[in-house]
Parts: C-alpha cells; structure tokens; sequence
C-alpha cells in the first residue's frame, strides 16, 4: 500500500465522507444460453411473452437468438441488485416451457456453425443493424465463440466523491477529474485483476465439440471433456473472444482521450481480410464495414470506462462529451454453483477491490507493463491454481499467493471503509472468504468444478445438465408474486409496443442509416 494510499483513507475520518460511501452504485448483466431438456441449444425464436429484444429495458439477448441477456438497474445496496436479477429469472422460467438456462460460462451442445441462430430484432433500421453487427462477429470470430456467457458488474463511486481524491490537484473541470480518476482506477484493476479470475474463474473444462478443427492445447479430461489441471478461467483465455485482428488493438489507459483515440483508430482502420469479404454477399449485409473493429463494443476487454448513451450516440460519443459514469467489469464467469450465477458475497468482495483500485497510486503503464499485465493475466486464466505460480511484477517474479495477500491487506481496509459507512461487517466478511482461497486453492470455483466432476464421474455437459435441473428447480418452485409478475407483463407489452412504433415509423435507406451510424465518432449529430 502506497503512502497516497494511506492519504486517502485518513479522507474517510469523518461521517460526512464515510457516508458518501454509502452511495456507490451496483448494477448487473448476466448472460445465459437457452438449451432444451437435454442441454442442447435452443432454436427456437426469443419468447415473445418475455417482450422485445430490442427494446425492453431487463430482457434481451446478446449474440444469439438464444443468448439471453438479463439487466437490472444500478442500485446503492448490491442486494437489491440480486433482488432484481432473481425476480427477472423467476419471470423468465414462468415463460420459458421446456427450456431452461445454461449454468456454465462456456456453452452446452453446439449444432453446427450454420445452425446456431443469430439475435434478430425486427426489421427498423436499429433492430437490423443490430442483427447485421453480429453477422459481422460470426464471419470475423466464428459464432461458436460468441455463445461463451458471463457477468458483467457495473460499479460507480459517487460523483461527490471524487473532489475528495486530489481535489486541490484537479485543475481541470469536475467531470474530467472523475474521468483522469476512473481512468486510474482502471489502470489498477489492468494490474490486479489476475487475482479475480484466481478467486472467482469457474470455467476450467469445456466440450470438446466447442473446440472442433481448431487448434489448442487442452488435455482431454474425458472423451466428450477438455480441460487444463490448474485452469480457472479458459472463457477469459485465448480460448474465448480472440482473434488476430483484436490482438493487433493495444488501447491506452493512460488518459480517457487516448484510449477514444484508439478506439477511433480501430472502428476508422480497414484490416484486408475484412476487405476480402466485403460488406454484402449477393445483396445481403454480412458486415457493417471492413474496419479493425465494425463499432467499438466489439473490442473485448476485461473492464470498460462506461457513459449511459442518449438517443442517436453511440458509446465513444457519449465518453468523449460528457467523460466517465462507472466502469463495467467484464471478466466474471458465471458461478455455477448458484442459480444467480454470482453471489452477494462476490459482489461486497468487487466492491471494496475496485474501491482500492481507486484509492491506490496508480501511474501510467508504460508499453512494458500493459505487456506485463496482459502476460499475468493470461497466466492466471490457464495455470492460476499451479503450486508456486510466480507472476511478474516490474520485470521481477512475485508469488501469485502472496502476491495476492499483498493486495487483500489493501483490499480489507477498503472493505473496513465500506463497512464503517454501511454498518455490519458484511465486506470484510466477503474478504476473509476470498483470502481462505488463497491458502487453499481447493476452494476456488475451478476447483470446485473439476473435483466435482471427477468424484461423481460427470463430464463438462452432465455436470452443467446436473446444475441446470437442480436451478430450474429453485425458480421454478418460487413462482412471482401477482402484482411483480402483472410488473413484468406490462413492461413485455410495452416492449413490443415500443418495437412496433420504431418499425412504423422509420424513413429512408437502410444503407444511408448505416452510414450515418459509422460516421458518428466525433460529437453528437443528434
């Protein structure tokens, strides 16, 4: 822990700045395959009783028809946060027939490439372009790659907080002193966030059809299981949403105008491959351009600098105006051993990490240390649980164990602030069960999952079909209560109407819309 550390920590002496704690805000999306009965990929169309893909505000799907994705608003109590993605499950199962959700971060039973339906969101020019993107991932990743599922955690400290940090350094305007601090804070998190996939990587096998003619170095666990011994997070390995073009992208952190800078670089460069292929294939769009990247979402990265959007901007736009709102943390797999497929425990525990990746000294990362950071990462999602894993720091080996218990001496003083301001105990709680796994790496979710497995002789789909009979069974037998389930009807209807009206009434040419969406990099037309 650094001295500026210590500085502003003694900030939080008083009520008054304890209780700006009190006001972080939480909010969740989570991920999650259709399968039928026996765990193969659903193909049917999204339930149109669960509303509008494109429109409804907590249902909608990501790159599959039947990847659905669930969000649920940002609140300060991170239990009332699981309060909603649980009443969500509970509506979604009620409509769901014979289907159920995948409880694994790497996907069930895949049918063929050509066979694994795309998300369609009806025919506006926002539904198409939408529909047209993940054409666009299917010819540049393959589509297999784009039904790999997760939880994204989205976290803001309060905006009064950051006048606190540095506030007679801040020289620039409020909104660009949060932003330079945001932007610190992921610098941190670039540094530090092998020990999450250390503590909470749950996806250390996979089917071997998932990995059919493509080249890896798995070990076969069984006939139908690939896995690696000390694995925990192959979803977030090279495994996952890679490919040579995404490689070539090194964003820079440094400044919130260098990393737009390099985004618009990316969504503006033309990559030939892409240029082989073209934008249409006998008259029908297959991507939205032959750039790096069609738009920049499609850069995956472990944690984003995030701005909520308003009508007609797109993400880079909304940063570059108006700076950062939160950070949204994207390396999470599904827990597989709780229905929500992540626990309030794991969220107090990101809590008080990403409070001390804010607290704690953060300079620019230089070329060598971006290299470094991305190298333990790396490291972490494939051999984490290695007895005697060293990871580098400024070019020195360090012990990832005590490298990790460094860091949680860090992390439980940000979990004691938290608990000062809310009262309870329930952060440095959260702590003490993510340092025992450092001491016993048995009691990691990789671990977990693999000696699962090998005890009762299940391979990576019975296991997920085992989690997935044993979760359905959980929301299905906690039916909503009338006046939530009359909430959510309405909310479906109101999609569809939603839908309906954009469809109604859109003007002019698909291609001229499409156009004008690649061209809005720079300020708001709108």
């Amino acid at each position: 822990m650094s001295e500026l550390f210590s500085r502003r920590v003694a900030l939080f002496d008083t009520a008054e700045s304890r209780e700006l704690l009190r006001h972080c805000r939480h909010g969740l999306e989570k991920e999650s395959l259709r399968v039928d009965r026996d765990a193969r990929l659903a193909t049917t169309p999204h339930p149109v009783a669960l509303g509008s893909a494109l429109t409804h505000p907590q249902i909608t799907t990501d790159y599959s028809e039947a990847l659905m994705e669930f969000i649920t608003a940002a609140e300060e109590n991170p239990e009332d946060t699981l309060a909603e993605l649980d009443a969500i499950h509970r509506f979604t199962y009620g409509r769901l027939g014979a289907e159920r959700l995948w409880p694994l971060s790497m996907p069930c039973e895949l049918p063929d490439e050509a066979d694994i339906p795309i998300a369609w969101y009806g025919t506006s020019h926002s539904g198409q372009i939408k529909h047209v993107y993940r054409k666009g991932l299917a010819v540049r990743y393959g589509k297999a790659m784009q039904c790999i599922a997760g939880v994204h955690y989205n976290f803001s400290l309060p905006d009064a907080l950051w006048p606190l940090l540095d506030g007679a350094a801040a020289a620039n305007s409020a909104a660009a002193h949060q932003s330079a601090c945001y932007i610190a804070l992921i610098r941190n998190f670039r540094r530090y966030s092998w020990l999450l996939m250390y503590l909470f990587g749950a996806s250390p096998a996979v089917g071997a059809s998932f990995l059919r003619d493509r080249v890896h170095d798995l070990e076969p666990f069984d006939e139908n299981t690939l896995y690696l011994p000390w694995a925990t997070s192959l979803r977030m390995s090279d495994l996952g949403y890679q490919n040579n073009a995404q490689a070539s992208i090194e964003p820079c952190y440094n400044t919130l105008e260098a990393y737009l800078d390099s985004l618009r670089r990316a969504v503006s460069t033309p990559y030939p491959p892409y240029e082989a292929i073209g934008t249409r294939r006998n008259g029908e769009w297959v991507q939205l351009n032959t750039n790096l990247l069609q738009i920049e979402n499609e850069f995956y990265s472990s944690i984003r600098p995030k701005r909520v959007a308003r009508r007609c901007e797109r993400p880079i736009q909304a940063l570059g105006a108006r700076g950062v709102q939160y950070v949204e943390v994207r390396c999470l797999d599904i827990d597989p051993f709780v229905p929500l497929g992540i626990e309030l425990s794991t969220a107090r525990f990101l809590d008080a990490f990403l409070l001390y990746c804010a607290l704690e000294e953060s300079p620019t990362m230089c070329g060598a240390e971006c290299r470094e950071s991305t190298a333990n990462f790396a490291l972490s999602v494939k051999e984490g649980r290695r007895p005697g894993l060293s990871l580098r720091q400024n070019g020195e080996p360090r012990s990832l164990r005590k490298w990790g218990e460094a860091l949680l001496e860090g992390v439980t003083v940000c979990a004691g602030l938290l608990d000062g301001a809310q009262g309870g105990e329930a952060h440095a709680q959260a702590v003490a069960l993510q340092r025992a796994k450092l001491a016993d790496p048995a009691l990691t979710p990789s671990a977990r999952v693999l000696a699962e497995m090998r005890s009762e002789r299940l391979g990576f789909l019975e296991f997920g079909l085992r989690q997935c009979e044993r979760h359905t069974e959980w929301f299905r037998g906690r039916p909503l209560e009338a006046a939530a389930e009359q909430g959510f009807e309405q909310s479906a209807r109101e999609s569809l109407a939603a839908q309906a009206e954009i469809e109604r009434t859109d003007e002019g040419d698909f291609a001229d819309y499409v156009a004008r969406y690649m061209a809005a990099v720079g300020p708001s037309r709108c």
